[in-house]
């Protein structure tokens, strides 16, 4: 098993193609719309360009993201090789044109032209107690990161008290805000507590689950498929141009906060939900 080609595979894969899950409620969305409506002719631009970046091995998107890795390793094991060999890879799937140069420094404006800088790519490492490693890569564009946006409850404007009524309407006015800049229709990632940096960090982890995979908690499950519904009844629709599918998920999860703080991050993934992941075991590797 080679490391690095393993991780260029998965990158490959991450841009290249979508889940089975999001084209399944891609598909599904296409079907819901009306005949003629821009919102249908937009769906079936997204089913061709999905086919054909998956026939072609080209990206799905121009923006081919930030990469985002979260890396589940036994104990013991050593990080540097996997930062390493994601490096290499990154480097190379960018030679490839797998990826685009998407790491710039802010001080200078410099693309490096091989998405490697300064905590690019972005590395998460968890140790954990099983005899295997979990590394899941979520690519992640810059239109849909830029309509991400954390709230501070209570919110006197919105009247939205510390409570899930509060969370309610803070995630509703994010959505009505980011109308179709995030390329629509959107996956919503949600993180209720903690610090500033930790609820924008469990806002976006929701982004591996499956589409419309629902917390364990009941309360949270329900706030889930309610905004679901609802937010959809928003007629923003895919790109902004109306219809019935604003959003293809919500997924929300919380966190303990100090007393003081309630935090509330809003994480916006676009159509293109680009998420993979592969396991290594026994020195197989298998992708999902």
């Amino acid at each position: 098993m080679n490391l690095q080609e393993s991780i260029l595979e998965l990158i490959k894969r991450a841009s290249t193609d979508l889940a089975p899950d999001v084209e399944d409620a891609i598909n599904k969305a296409y079907e819901s719309e009306e005949d003629g409506a821009p919102a249908k002719n937009v769906f079936a631009t997204i089913i061709e360009n999905t086919k054909l970046a998956r026939e072609n091995s080209t990206p799905i998107c121009q923006d081919t993201g930030a990469l985002i890795f979260y890396i589940d390793l036994p104990v013991g094991d050593s990080e540097a090789k996997y930062r390493e060999a994601i490096e290499a890879a990154a480097s190379e799937a960018t030679k490839l044109q797998y990826l685009r140069p998407n790491a710039v420094d802010p001080i200078t404006s410099k693309n490096t032209g091989n998405n490697i800088g300064k905590n690019a790519p972005y590395i998460h490492f968890h140790q954990w107690d099983k005899d295997e490693v979990r590394i899941r890569l979520m690519l992640k564009g810059g239109g849909s990161e830029n309509v991400g946006t954390q709230y501070k409850l209570p919110d006197a404007g919105l009247k939205a008290g510390r409570d899930l009524k509060g969370v309610r309407k803070v995630i509703i006015d994010a959505v009505t805000k980011a109308q179709g800049l995030g390329c629509a229709p959107g996956i919503i990632g949600v993180g209720i507590g903690g610090d500033r940096m930790t609820s924008y960090a469990l806002s976006k982890e929701q982004f591996f689950r499956k589409l419309n995979q629902r917390h364990e908690n009941p309360e949270i499950a329900k706030l889930e498929e309610e905004l679901y519904t609802d937010l959809n009844k928003l007629g923003i629709g895919s790109m902004g141009f109306g219809g019935k599918n604003t959003v293809l998920g919500v997924h929300i999860d919380y966190q303990h906060r100090h007393p003081a703080t309630y935090y509330v991050a809003i994480s916006y993934m676009c159509w293109a939900y680009r998420r993979k992941q592969l396991t290594i075991k026994n020195g197989e590797v298998t992708y999902d």
